[in-house]
């Protein structure tokens, strides 16, 4: 499954555990306010299983596939977890982890929709650009 709009997104979120994903972004957005990037990526990681549920293993495959057309590469590259990419696949696993603890009311889901087209909007202008 390929998300084509944020609106899919945003259904999909929706259907999905939005707290956990809020408190994770919302982490990533305290420790890099400016990107946004791995803010969105924070959000949708745990997508996976309602693409296809009952099958855990390749959650993060699956998610990262969905989201690449929508979101980018970067987004897709950091969903994926891919070992040894970047300081930010750590920073990303850090903040899944914490918030996974963490008690903190990180707001409402609708509130990262104009993060979201935002960063889908500029990767859109990449794509056309390329």
């Amino acid at each position: 499954m390929e998300l084509r709009s944020v609106e899919e997104l945003m259904d999909l979120l929706h259907a999905g555990r939005p707290q956990y994903a809020l408190r994770t972004a919302a982490l990533l957005r305290r420790g890099r306010p400016a990107d946004k990037e791995l803010q969105v990526a924070g959000l949708v990681q745990g997508i996976g299983p309602l693409l296809a549920p009952g099958d855990e293993a390749d959650s993060a495959r699956r998610a990262a596939a969905a989201v690449r057309p929508l979101l980018g590469e970067r987004v897709c590259r950091l969903v994926r977890g891919d070992a040894g990419a970047d300081d930010d696949v750590l920073r990303l696993r850090l903040a899944r982890e914490e918030a996974r603890t963490a008690g903190f009311d990180a707001g409402v889901l609708e509130d990262w929709r104009t993060v979201l087209e935002l960063v889908a909007a500029r990767h859109c202008r990449l794509d056309a650009v390329d």
